[in-house]
Formats: structure tokens, sequence, C-alpha cells
């Protein structure tokens, strides 16, 4: 059995076949998916799909492309929701600096306001960084973000960094990219990082694995991303399986 533990089921791309790629992500044995909201429109249909599926969970937050747009009450509202027992995390929250919507100073701003609030409710955090490694660790570590823990989503920076966020209490999250023949770190990452620090994940509809690369991504690929893991670990997929199961389940605290 598989969990993709990052995947967009509430995003535009599903809204005409959404029971069908559930249904294939079932038959791959992707037994459980935790969806991720990270604005007002997608924060609600994700409240909609885990009280509609037993199977699948919630992370809600706001994403640091818009965060010019997400203001005290957003928070407050996140905050509110927070107490539903299937919400298992806070995000995606972090930094992006490839995309220039919004400054720097008003990304990092808000991704401390999310730190606290994940401490204040004591859940993990999901970090999204891109083009921002240094600024992300370097917030996590003034914000003493190892209070709760998170997952580095989609992970793709090097293996030193990856063990720097293992030591403030982080997960590393693997996606399609580690199937890319291009992918040097992620596939690093793979073969270094013990298997007790990682999880598996699609981001679907984004970055479909190896041979799906530029598709729409969905959950019941997600088998590729731990096949491919296997192979660099000179392990079975199964066993990668498991392992990412159990420990997925356990930190986010999602009943076996």
């Amino acid at each position: 059995m598989f969990i993709d533990t990052h995947v967009h089921l509430n995003a535009d791309q599903y809204e005409e076949d959404l029971q069908e790629v559930i249904d294939r992500a079932l038959q791959a044995k992707v037994e459980t998916m935790v969806v991720v909201g990270f604005d007002r429109k997608t924060i609600v249909r994700t409240m909609e799909l885990i009280e509609e599926y037993d199977f699948i969970y919630g992370v809600i937050g706001w994403h640091p492309v818009d965060a010019i747009d997400c203001t005290e009450e957003d928070l407050k509202w996140i905050e509110g929701l927070t107490v539903h027992p299937k919400i298992v995390g806070i995000g995606e929250t972090g930094l992006d600096y490839y995309w220039d919507k919004s400054p720097k100073d008003v990304q990092q701003e808000l991704f401390r306001k999310q730190i606290h609030l994940a401490q204040k409710v004591n859940l993990p955090i999901i970090i999204h960084n891109r083009d921002a490694t240094a600024d992300v660790v370097r917030i996590l570590r003034e914000e003493n973000a190892a209070t709760v823990g998170g997952v580095m989503h989609c992970y793709s920076g090097s293996v030193e960094t990856a063990r720097e966020c293992i030591e403030m209490n982080f997960m590393i999250s693997l996606g399609g990219p580690v199937t890319f023949k291009n992918a040097r770190m992620p596939k690093e990452v793979a073969k270094q990082i013990p298997l007790e620090h990682l999880m598996i994940e699609t981001d679907a509809p984004y970055l479909a694995p190896h041979p799906h690369r530029g598709k729409r991504n969905e959950p019941g690929l997600v088998p590729l991303v731990a096949e491919e893991i296997a192979r660099l670990k000179g392990l079975s997929t199964e066993e990668v399986a498991h392992a990412t199961t159990t420990n997925a389940k356990t930190f986010f605290g999602i009943d076996f």
C-alpha cells in the first residue's frame, strides 16, 4: 500500500473526472491521500473532500507565491478549520523566489506567521521551497520550527541541507522529479538519506513522474516514485512502500 502525502485533488484540472482519478489511485494501491489547500478556493474544496472520502486527509495554509493576498482574517479562518480531526498539517507555506508576485519580505513575514500558527495548533508544517533554501532553513531555525517539525515537500536540495532539515525534525518528501534522468540531487538524496526519514508524493496535477513527464499527474502514479527510490537504494518497491507509508501515517497521526 502507498500514501500520497501531497496532492492537489482540489485543482481545477480534476473537475471533469475526479472520481475516475481517485478510482485509479485506489486500484494502484494508493490507500491514503493528503490533499493540500493553499488559498481560499482550494482550502474550501479540501474541507469538502476530507468529509466526502474516508481515506483523504487535509493540509491547509497559504502559498508563498500568493503571500501578498493573505490577510489576518484568512489566517484566523485557517486556524479555526484546524480543529477538524482530519486536518493534519499547516501549509504549504515557505518561500518561492522564482515567481515575483509577492515580495520576499512579504513572503518571509507570512512564513513566520504560519510557523507560529502551526506551533499554536500543534500541527506539522509543509514547506514549499523554490530558489530560497538559505532563507527557508534560516527562518525555520529562527522560529524554532523543530518544536512541531514538518515535511520538506517535493525536495530538490542537497543531501547536506536534507540532513540539516532532518535535525530540525523534518521529513524529506520526494516526488516525480526523482524519476527524471537529469535529476542528480533528488537521486543522491534518495540514495543517501535513510528510509526512515523519507516520504513520497506526487504534487499532482504537477510534476508527473517518468514516463508521464509533461502530462497531468495523478495520485495513482506515486508507485513510480517508490519504484525509483527502491532502484536507487537496492531495495524492493514493497520495502519502500511499507516504510514510507508507515513514516507518513506515524508522522501525520493517521490511523493504521
